[in-house]
């Protein structure tokens, strides 16, 4: 029955330090990657709820893919890839550290043979003073040697960067330090969105589950504007943000410019520049209307949609407004009204008055001239917001990666011996990677050691 239990135990052992273990969880997890990146994560826009079909809605909501780095399934795999580098590096991590600590100082025939650079040098100096001559050669020229005496001969052995065969633990160390600040994000942060308008603050945002999140403290917006290019897509929009505390500007944290890929962090909340739009439909919108003689002079205020009678019969209704008409019209910017103008007696006429450009206006050749005056109308801008504790255990992980990546790619476990005997000493050498750069140094040691008098 033990013995049965040992061999259990010995088989989920070796099935957790498998390689082949390794691989698949890591073409799994990249399959999955790729998932989360087509498929839209969190809130779900109606546009594509609109556009899929009903039973692959809930197929892909059964799976957890709309929320798929914090789905169990896909958090499994992330437990299974640590305990399998965990037991990788345990089962390896002794033999490598007893490798390095405890090298061959004694060059055996059997090792000897196994090296391909190898150099020769006779000398007529006494066995003891060839000893000191070339372990001073070769601490002068490669690094200083322990000394061995063994079957009447010594051994010379001398090494570089033994420890950088410890670099690809280095980077197992950094993916495990990631997934940890991955699940204290998961565990422990949020997002949420912030609506603010012109001039006016909020407190508090709302996380993804319509639950209400408080911030702290108060962030204010003081101004949004938005740009376009010629075709109408936005440009740019920019949000100009105040952090409050206690109702008071923060310094440093006064009139921040927040646009998309450059956002504002603050007490570990960052906000995104997301989206933006009217903040009412029923705004105010001032006009004037002067006939070309100077008979008429007219001031009113109307909302989208509403009309009025001017005071020589002609019937002015606002359709709808724009708070830039660049988008619409490329040259032009800001505000316009689209309006239906109805003289006394005559057809309707639709067109667009330009709050910017009066004599714009004025080129329709009618009688009365329309003036975009004002509004009260204003923009929100739409925030994205992520708190995220984890972040700086992730940031401290990928320095762990970079440094351990730096290690195991580009240094070198170089190792040389030289065995002395009476009038006869050979030179051998070994790296652990880039032989063809460590050949050069080793030849260029050689020549060296050719020319030693002894």
């Amino acid at each position: 029955m033990a013995t049965t239990d040992r061999s259990f135990v010995q088989s989920l052992w070796d099935f957790f330090c498998s390689l082949k273990l390794t691989i698949s969880l890591l073409i799994s997890l990249a399959l999955t990657s790729i998932i989360g990146t087509i498929i839209p994560q969190g809130r779900l826009a109606p546009e594509y709820v609109a556009s899929i079909n009903p039973v692959k809605l809930q197929i892909y909501s059964k799976l957890g893919f709309f929320d798929m780095y914090h789905s169990l399934w896909f958090i499994t795999l992330l437990y299974v890839f640590s305990l399998n580098l965990v037991c990788c590096s345990v089962k390896r991590l002794p033999h490598v550290f007893k490798f390095i600590s405890e090298p061959a100082l004694v060059l055996g025939e059997s090792l000897r043979k196994g090296f391909s650079l190898k150099q020769e040098l006779g000398f007529s100096a006494p066995l003891d003073k060839g000893r000191e001559a070339l372990a001073e050669f070769l601490g002068k020229e490669f690094c200083a040697p322990v000394v061995t005496e063994h079957g009447g001969e010594y051994h010379l052995f001398a090494q570089k960067s033994a420890w950088c065969r410890l670099g690809v633990y280095v980077v197992h160390l950094s993916i495990l330090v990631i997934f940890v600040g991955a699940i204290i994000g998961s565990l422990f942060g949020y997002k949420g969105f912030a609506a603010i308008v012109e001039g006016a603050s909020v407190s508090s945002i709302q996380s993804h589950s319509g639950a209400e999140i408080p911030l702290g403290f108060g962030l204010r917006c003081e101004q949004f504007s938005v740009a376009y290019y010629d075709s109408g897509a936005p440009k740019e929009f920019k949000s100009i943000l105040t952090v409050l505390e206690n109702g008071q500007p923060v310094k440093d944290f006064t009139n921040v410019r927040v646009v998309v890929n450059e956002p504002l962090t603050y007490k570990g909340f960052t906000f995104y520049q997301s989206s933006f739009g009217p903040a009412s439909e029923s705004s105010d919108h001032t006009f004037s209307a002067k006939s070309r003689s100077g008979s008429l002079s007219d001031h009113f205020t109307l909302r989208e949609g509403q009309a009025t009678t001017l005071k020589d019969g002609t019937s002015f209704k606002l359709l709808e407004t724009s708070p830039d008409i660049s988008k619409y019209m490329p040259g032009f910017s800001g505000p316009a009204a689209r309006v239906e103008v109805t003289p006394k007696g005559k057809d309707a006429q639709t067109f667009i008055v330009l709050k910017n450009y009066p004599e714009v206006n004025a080129q329709r050749g009618d009688d009365l001239l329309f003036q975009y005056e004002s509004s009260n109308g204003k923009m929100f801008t739409g925030l994205q917001v992520a708190k995220d504790p984890g972040v700086w255990v992730v940031w401290l992980g990928c320095t762990l990666m970079v440094a351990g990546l730096f290690i195991a790619f580009f240094m070198s476990h170089k190792r040389v011996w030289i065995v002395v005997s009476k009038g006869h000493a050979r030179m051998y050498g070994n790296a652990s990677k880039n032989q063809a750069a460590f050949q050069m140094q080793f030849e260029e040691l050689s020549d060296k050691l050719k020319n030693l008098k002894i």
